[in-house]
């Protein structure tokens, strides 16, 4: 059985989360486990996904991104699913885990992907700070008080901080603090 898993960092990646469940629909994925979370973020649909993959089943990725956060994190992830005799495909790779080469060249482009993540938020890390410097780094956008409002309202009333996000059209992270926030008032 194909099993595929699609992420996205956030909500607002319509565009991009519609596009991995295309992909995983194509290569005749029959059961898909979604989420719209960071990857520091518990990633639940990725762990149900795990638990869901039987021997002889493949998980498939769009991009070895979607699967793991580091190398160390998708060493890890392989390997539970290598115990449970699960392969690994990723989509705009055309790798399979299910070879030696597949397993050889996951490896490599994990250390790579991870390579390449560390070097962009050290960039952007000295942007940030050379903006500070001159004066013109404002920090990101505080949300608007009817939001604000509203995600208390919401929480009030009962509704889980995932619906509230969904809802509201931010992510969990931001619910939390909000209500954190609140409660401190």
């Amino acid at each position: 059985m194909h099993i595929g898993y699609a992420r996205t960092s956030t909500v607002d990646q319509v565009a991009g989360f519609e596009a991995q469940l295309k992909e995983l629909k194509a290569i005749g994925c029959e059961k898909i486990f979604q989420e719209q979370v960071s990857s520091v973020a518990e990633r639940l649909q990725l762990q149900a996904a795990i638990e869901f993959a039987r021997e002889g089943d493949v998980l498939a990725v769009t991009r070895i991104d979607r699967l793991a956060r580091s190398v160390s994190d998708l060493l890890a992830i392989i390997e539970i699913l290598r115990q449970k005799k699960v392969a690994v495909k990723i989509l705009n790779l055309g790798m399979d885990t299910q070879t030696p080469t597949g397993k050889l060249m996951l490896t490599v482009l994990g250390g790579i992907a991870q390579f390449e993540r560390e070097i962009m938020l050290e960039r952007q890390r000295e942007g940030v700070a050379k903006a500070k410097a001159a004066g013109k780094y404002k920090g990101r956008k505080p949300i608007a008080e009817d939001r604000r409002q509203e995600v208390i309202r919401l929480a009030l009333e009962g509704i889980s901080k995932a619906n509230i996000a969904r809802h509201v059209g931010i992510g969990e992270a931001t619910v939390f603090r909000i209500l954190k926030a609140a409660k401190n008032l």
